[in-house]
């Protein structure tokens, strides 16, 4: 085996994480991260830990079952903590990780951009549609 120099070691580990290559881990990242329901996740938890109860509240339309298996997506990937504290009944909080406070200001810049441009795309989609 060759001997490479520290320059081919990083080009080597920059290709290992490339997302166009079809076997990058990051792809699975980038899906998880696409969901609507993380972006609502995240930027609900940007003012602090919350209950779970209070994250079905503020996210309006989340089922359970969404709610749920993206809390544990988050969970697992590092991004949200879950702190139990034992009384009756159980109390639940989830809050962002430091690594999930990252993340945030890009979540919260696609969520408000989503807002500010809705009007533009529902039009555009309009007009696309009309000619199809």
């Amino acid at each position: 085996m060759p001997t490479q120099s520290a320059a081919d070691r990083r080009a080597a580990a920059r290709l290992a994480y490339d997302a166009y290559i079809a076997k990058c881990p990051s792809r699975q990242l980038l899906s998880t991260l696409s969901d609507k329901w993380v972006s609502l996740i995240l930027t609900a938890l940007a003012g602090g830990a919350q209950r779970y109860s209070d994250l079905a509240r503020t996210i309006a339309g989340v089922s359970q079952k969404m709610l749920t298996q993206t809390l544990r997506s988050l969970e697992r990937d590092g991004l949200v903590s879950r702190t139990l504290t034992p009384s009756v009944p159980v109390r639940v909080d989830y809050e962002l990780t430091d690594l999930g406070r990252t993340l945030l200001p890009i979540m919260a810049s696609i969520k408000e951009w989503a807002e500010a441009h809705i009007e533009d795309v529902q039009t555009a989609r309009t007009r696309y549609d009309n000619l199809t």
